[in-house]
């Protein structure tokens, strides 16, 4: 079993689009997805979970992009 992780990683915006427009090639071809964050390889299986989260506070807005999956 991997241990937990909790980590954010901040892309330049023409890496951050290029591993969508692979998120997307892999979702419209039916395929696992495979990405690699802060040095660890990451496999979404074809099962995974999508869903957009939108949060407003003080100040500010996020919108997140989820996908899970259970191991």
């Amino acid at each position: 079993m991997k241990p937990e992780r909790d980590i954010e990683k901040t892309y330049p915006i023409d890496e951050f689009v290029a591993k969508l427009r692979r998120l997307a090639d892999c979702l419209e071809a039916g395929e696992q997805f495979e990405i690699q964050v802060a040095g660890e390889r990451v496999y979404v299986p074809v099962r995974a979970r999508y869903t957009i989260e939108h949060e407003r506070g003080e100040g500010s807005e996020e919108i997140e992009f989820q996908i899970t999956w259970d191991v």
